[in-house]
């Protein structure tokens, strides 16, 4: 028996308004293209001399398929570093584009994180500095989820949380935020003011100070007091950040207030402008 009269060959299963061509090949009776095709140099195989194939419409379908797929697997990778990027859930809605208050500043961060690819390859960590209030966390926030949504694995967090980790689990735990490809620190110099404290603050800077990937902090602290600390302990903390971020000043209208302003006018549309002060 010849073998290749018993591979099997798919037949292509006509549809309503489907037609046969002049070729006699199958034809979709919406686009019109051959839902089959002939086997080169007249071959048969399986005692038949033509296999199916895709007209337009079934490789519009199949395109479409995949595409919301690959969207449905890219939400599902964004809400996962989401989930673990944030120490903070409410920071996971921070955004760009849902800033309540428009700046100069917010485009500036807008373009580094646009500007990935760069900034990795030079290290180009941030030090956002200044008065409370004024969108230094917000913005960090922002950059990490709109490098989150290019699917680039991002950790936020404070040093206090690295401090009350679990003992066992420090080390192993530092190092996960040390390989991060960003890790950005909120409210640096606000953990314990201990000699504890301040070794595992070191060995967070240090340890991302050797992995030579981008570090952002955010701090009330000004850049004279990070280069003139109190003790040797904190000199060698903040000379490591100085070394790896660029000082960006944050000044101006408030954040807060700006969402304070919102709810207040929410609040006397509900209430009355004589009932709230």
């Amino acid at each position: 028996m010849n073998i290749e009269n018993m591979i099997h060959v798919p037949t292509v299963e006509p549809r309503e308004n489907d037609y046969r061509g002049e070729d006699g090949l199958l034809r979709c009776g919406v686009c019109g293209e051959p839902k089959e095709a002939f086997f080169e140099g007249g071959f048969h195989l399986g005692g038949k001399d033509r296999h199916p194939a895709q007209c337009r419409c079934q490789r519009e379908a199949q395109a479409k398929q995949e595409k919301e797929y690959r969207e449905q697997q890219h939400r599902h990778t964004v809400f996962r570093l989401r989930q673990q990027g944030f120490q903070n859930p409410i920071m996971r809605k921070w955004t760009f584009d849902a800033a309540p208050i428009r700046t100069e500043r917010l485009e500036q961060c807008r373009r580094y994180a646009e500007s990935w690819e760069a900034v990795t390859s030079q290290n180009a960590g941030l030090l956002f500095w200044g008065d409370v209030g004024t969108g230094k966390s917000y913005l960090a926030a922002c950059i990490a989820n709109a490098l989150i949504e290019k699917e680039v694995p991002v950790c936020m967090t404070n040093l206090s949380a690295v401090i009350d980790h679990d003992f066992e689990g420090r080390t192993e735990y530092i190092q996960k935020l040390c390989a991060y490809p960003l890790l950005i620190l909120d409210d640096f110099g606000m953990e314990r003011d201990t000699k504890f404290g301040l070794e595992t603050v070191y060995q967070v800077i240090d340890g991302r100070y050797l992995s030579g990937k981008p570090l952002i902090v955010t701090t009330n602290l000004t850049p004279k007091e990070l280069k003139h600390p109190q003790d040797t302990d904190r000199a060698r903390v903040y000379d490591r950040v100085l070394s790896m971020t660029t000082p960006v000043l944050f000044s101006g209208p408030s954040l807060r207030h700006g969402q304070r302003e919102e709810n207040l006018q929410l609040l006397k549309s509900i209430f009355g402008k004589g009932e709230i002060d």
